[in-house]
């Protein structure tokens, strides 16, 4: 009988670690998952950015050796990710594949002119900084006009700075959502142990001594839960990058490791704060309250 109910009470021991341990993982994931979102956000919202394009057409008198030249003083310029020199042939026959027939036949001469498309750097893509660039080209020698689509510009950075700004406050959201399961969590196992709790404290162990071997268990719960969740972003991150690997998500090595280390870190923080106030809530109870 004594071993059969010694038995009952380490399964239900079991139970509740595993239950700690799934609901501090499964709430970590989510976290880091929306981590990985927030940290690869900026990095699509960049790849949109270096799509757009500065079209500099340049005056027919300009002779090759000029263009060359200032081809090649635009790509060393900081705003620059890449130029590249479009010929006013090339240029027609892009247009003709876009319309679909030959627009040369029906005019009979080419209206188009040679130009150097230039893709700028993320950090330099906004209606300030572009417009201060386009103000600049356009006093270049060779130069005929400066060409770019400036309401696409503008409403790149507003969506820019909308998105990030409901990821950062959906963000705070799952941080404080994150903190009140794992809390619920923790204080639900120490729940079942307040009748021990009382039991040392009248024996006259003190609060030190009782709370130590609970914070200490939570917090190997707490890195467990950490590193079931860590397992599911390296699987989702596996996966991602097997089957979109234009998304580069191994590119910044040191961000997915600081991102790793702050869920990790999370876990066991989180696990060792509410541990603490649950066990002191149930130190402070008197003896006819734990039956509420």
């Amino acid at each position: 009988m004594g071993r059969s109910f010694e038995q009952y009470q380490k399964r239900k021991l079991i139970s509740s670690y595993f239950s700690v341990v799934l609901s501090i993982g499964l709430v970590l994931f989510l976290l880091g998952a929306l981590g990985l979102l927030l940290l690869n956000t900026k990095k699509m919202a960049d790849h949109f950015k270096e799509q757009i394009t500065i079209s500099l057409f340049l005056k027919d008198s300009a002779k090759e050796v000029e263009v060359d030249q200032l081809l090649k003083s635009l790509e060393v310029m900081e705003y620059t990710k890449q130029a590249t020199y479009v010929s006013k042939e090339e240029a027609a026959e892009k247009h003709s594949e876009e319309i679909g027939e030959n627009f040369l036949e029906f005019l009979g001469y080419n209206p188009l002119k040679n130009s150097i498309d230039i893709q700028l750097n993320a950090d330099f893509v906004s209606p300030e900084k572009i417009e201060e660039i386009a103000a600049e080209l356009s006093k270049k020698k060779h130069v005929d006009e400066v060409s770019y689509d400036k309401p696409l510009v503008g409403l790149l950075s507003e969506n820019v700075k909308r998105i990030s700004f409901w990821i950062l406050v959906a963000s705070a959201v799952f941080t404080f959502i994150a903190m009140l399961l794992i809390n619920s969590s923790i204080r639900l196992s120490i729940y079942s142990k307040r009748f021990i709790i009382k039991t040392m404290q009248m024996v006259g162990a003190t609060k030190t001594f009782i709370r130590r071997p609970f914070i200490w268990t939570n917090v190997k719960l707490g890195m467990l839960g950490a590193l079931l969740a860590l397992l599911g972003l390296g699987g989702v991150l596996y996966y991602l990058d097997q089957n979109f690997p234009e998304m580069d998500l191994f590119h910044d090595i040191p961000q997915l490791a600081i991102l790793f280390g702050g869920v990790f870190v999370l876990g066991v923080l989180i696990s060792w704060i509410s541990t603490y106030l649950a066990a002191q809530r149930f130190l402070n109870l008197r003896t006819d309250e734990l039956y509420y």
